[in-house]
């Protein structure tokens, strides 16, 4: 098993004037921890399990090419990408600069939004959720196409591109991530499109795993294909102290098949708090 990193929090001592500085060590001391995966929040305002509103966010893309810049070998995405928030052409577009400028290193994490708030406050689009599904399998769809080096026509019922062009192409196949595990939509779309989805340590785990398998077998698609991944707080304690108790958890999402968890570690602007998972959970994790 391995772990990502996941920062959905820019509100640090400093401020805006050391934003770009603190969160440059972060994610440099995040790869020489061993973590494998970095990702931010595709959020415009804070979300309420973090903070209000007002504190600060950045932009995910953007940001993500700031520590393509800032780091040598961890993979980055957006955790997850709102599917309405930007069209599909330019999305494939923004991913594709991601992985030539990091040198192979991007993913798309991708749903169907749900911060109905935000997307009302700054005037960006919200449709209805049935009409979002729609929206995210013609943008999946849009996106491969755009990245395997097609350049047809692509219609659809809420997309229509005249020419699909994407020069330069990506540097590899960039793998897919769908966040969400509602069981008739999303958990289809993983087992039709997705290399990975993204699940919640909830006592129902291991049910929505066999939905996904039975998804998996209706679509014709071998479910040890995709990466299964969890995310949650890796809190191990500034000192260490956590260690144990995170590690049981980590082991019994393995016995699952569960290969990679995701989360945020508190006080991770301290820095301390990665030395501490470098030292005492990160290695074990990779033998389980």
């Amino acid at each position: 098993m391995d772990l990502g990193l996941h920062v959905p929090d820019f509100t640090y001592p400093g401020g805006p004037p050391t934003l770009a500085q603190d969160l440059g060590r972060i994610a440099e001391a995040a790869e020489d921890a061993g973590f494998t995966m970095l990702s931010v929040m595709d959020h415009v305002w804070q979300i309420g399990v973090i903070g209000p509103p007002e504190n600060d966010m950045l932009e995910a893309y953007t940001t993500l090419g700031y520590l393509a810049a800032r780091t040598r070998k961890v993979e980055l995405l957006a955790w997850v990408t709102a599917v309405t928030y930007r069209e599909p052409g330019l999305l494939a577009k923004q991913v594709t600069t991601l992985d030539v400028l990091s040198e192979g290193r991007a993913w798309l994490g991708i749903g169907a939004a749900w911060n109905n708030h935000e997307a009302a406050g700054l005037g960006l689009p919200f449709p209805s959720t049935a009409e979002r599904f729609e929206r995210l399998e013609e943008t999946l769809q849009i996106f491969r196409q755009m990245t395997t080096g097609q350049d047809a026509p692509y219609e659809g019922k809420h997309y229509h591109l005249a020419r699909t062009l994407n020069s330069p192409q990506p540097l590899r196949r960039v793998p897919v991530l769908i966040g969400g595990s509602g069981e008739r939509k999303t958990l289809r779309l993983v087992a039709q499109y997705a290399d990975a989805c993204n699940l919640f340590p909830a006592p129902d785990l291991d049910r929505k795993l066999d939905v996904l398998r039975q998804h998996c077998a209706d679509v014709g698609r071998d479910y040890d294909e995709i990466r299964k991944t969890v995310m949650l707080p890796l809190d191990a304690g500034v000192d260490g102290s956590r260690a144990d108790e995170l590690l049981a958890q980590l082991e019994q999402l393995a016995k699952l098949g569960i290969e990679h968890v995701h989360g945020w570690v508190p006080q991770v602007a301290t820095i301390r708090p990665l030395e501490a998972l470098a030292e005492r959970v990160i290695p074990s994790a990779q033998r389980l």
